[in-house]
């Protein structure tokens, strides 16, 4: 048992610690900068069976579901790279502004820039993802000719 911003924390694996500023900058960094393509099977203990992950364009309920999406992911890319640009540690949850670099076959490499909201069960596993990205942004802006277009046609439409 380990301390947890006051909360007992039961480890389920020998392999998974606390997790605090300084391991979640480990586990993530083990998981994603690697070369080439990830390799989550080091960070899925620290998801919760019923993780609910959701983003901008999907929504997954299961750690199975989950793990298949990741799976999907990496069969995509080329190379992934993911780099903490800024985290905050709280008791029930953490914050993680980051940099997800992909290299898709037919492009260039494509940085998307966004943050997640992490939410902890009581037992300090990951129950619930909330990624926030801009995703047509992100990704227009490394396609020659839209890099100028999408800009102009959302300042034309929200500005």
């Amino acid at each position: 048992m380990n301390e947890l911003a006051g909360r007992t924390f039961v480890a389920g694996e020998a392999s998974r610690v606390p997790l605090t500023e300084p391991n979640i900058r480990d586990v993530w960094t083990k998981t994603y900068n690697t070369d080439g393509k990830p390799d989550w099977s080091n960070i899925y203990p620290y998801y919760h069976p019923d993780i609910v992950f959701r983003d901008p364009i999907q929504r997954h309920e299961g750690i199975e579901a989950f793990q298949a999406m990741c799976a999907k992911l990496a069969d995509r890319c080329q190379s992934l790279h993911f780099d903490i640009e800024e985290l905050s540690v709280e008791p029930h949850f953490f914050f993680m502004q980051w940099t997800m670099t992909m290299e898709f076959r037919r492009t260039p490499m494509t940085p998307m820039y966004g943050c997640s909201k992490f939410s902890l069960h009581e037992d300090g596993r990951i129950v619930g993802q909330r990624d926030y990205y801009d995703l047509w942004g992100d990704i227009f802006a490394g396609i020659p000719g839209m890099k100028k277009l999408y800009p102009a046609f959302m300042r034309r439409l929200f500005a």
